[in-house]
């Protein structure tokens, strides 16, 4: 049931949909698209930082972090530029690495760097307001700037509002359908709603320089898990402002779920993965005794947060947890 927004789009690629010649023709309608030489004239997009003129058509894009990335390349948009991690990520593992290749570090995430950035020259530049807010007059000085409010939780909103900066509204709404559909059929594979309402499911995200984290509703993966109607733990209720609960090693219990998806940001070793994993408290888990207890990609479920990750969680979540015959 592999089914990414990469494929999707390819296909719409085939029947003209992504044709530059289309976006042409396009270019006085509602959705912003442009001119196929990038001349096809501008569009207003309402922003956290208030209504920002935007090309019709960008070419070059600077993207400040991994969910504008992920939007970016699910769009067919292969940015200039892009923001690293703190610990090095810029590539996420999970998109195709070709279309990757030939972008340029501008820094890190929360950190831009304004000089390879202008170096760039590019049309658009997208992030949000909580990474980057006291660099937006500088970044608007190079080229208009589209933030959003936050990140992670909001990120079907995000996308909507990218997708209108970069001129891509209605290739994205294809790719919103194709989400929601296949949403409802892990949903079905997984037994149906009442059957996902009661799997509780943990997630648990090893933190190389911070404390463990049991993630809350409030953020990306949790509204994925939302969406299918998975069950969550009690101790979900407990985080802050929905978004996650700390732990130490000593409380690895509290992650007790009918199934745990794991994972590390940063090395295994550093965040303390290899020290819990196999330890006599994992060993207590009720998803490890009842190997239900997953690892995942780190850049997948924690840093995607877009659309495309989405579609490849989906996918995993029901290769790991549909029933079998």
């Amino acid at each position: 049931m592999k089914r990414t927004r990469l494929t999707v789009l390819a296909a719409m690629a085939l029947s003209g949909t992504l044709a530059l010649s289309a976006c042409g023709s396009d270019a006085d309608d509602d959705s912003g698209s442009g001119g196929a030489e990038g001349g096809g004239g501008t569009t207003t997009v309402d922003t956290a930082m208030g209504e920002v003129e935007v090309p019709a058509d960008p070419r070059r894009v600077v993207v400040l972090d991994t969910g504008e990335l992920d939007t970016a390349v699910t769009l067919g948009i292969t940015p200039v530029g892009a923001a690293e991690t703190a610990t090095g990520t810029m590539g996420l593992a999970y998109l195709p690495q070709d279309a990757l290749a030939d972008i340029e570090s501008v820094g890190v995430i929360g950190q831009p760097n304004l000089e390879a950035i202008n170096a760039l020259e590019p049309d658009v530049i997208i992030g949000s307001k909580i990474r980057a807010e006291e660099f937006y007059d500088e970044l608007s000085a190079i080229a208009p700037t589209v933030f959003t409010e936050t990140t992670g939780a909001p990120w079907k909103e995000n996308f909507t509002l990218h997708a209108a900066a970069l001129g891509r509204a209605e290739e994205a709404q294809a790719v919103v359908d194709a989400y929601d559909e296949h949403v409802a059929q892990v949903t079905e594979a997984l037994g149906g709603a009442e059957a996902a309402a009661g799997t509780e499911v943990s997630m648990l995200r090893f933190m190389e320089g911070a404390n463990t984290r049991l993630y809350g509703r409030e953020n990306f993966i949790g509204s994925i898990l939302a969406d299918i109607g998975l069950g969550r733990p009690a101790i979900t209720d407990d985080a802050p402002d929905g978004f996650a609960v700390e732990i130490s090693p000593e409380q690895l219990d509290q992650a007790d779920a009918d199934v745990i998806y794991y994972t590390s940001y940063g090395s295994a070793d550093a965040s303390g993965e290899e020290a819990a994993v196999g330890g006599p408290l994992w060993d207590d888990l009720t998803a490890v005794q009842n190997d239900r207890a997953f690892a995942v990609d780190d850049d997948l479920w924690f840093l995607g947060i877009g659309y495309e990750a989405a579609e490849q969680i989906l996918d995993e979540i029901g290769a790991t947890l549909a029933p079998t015959a």
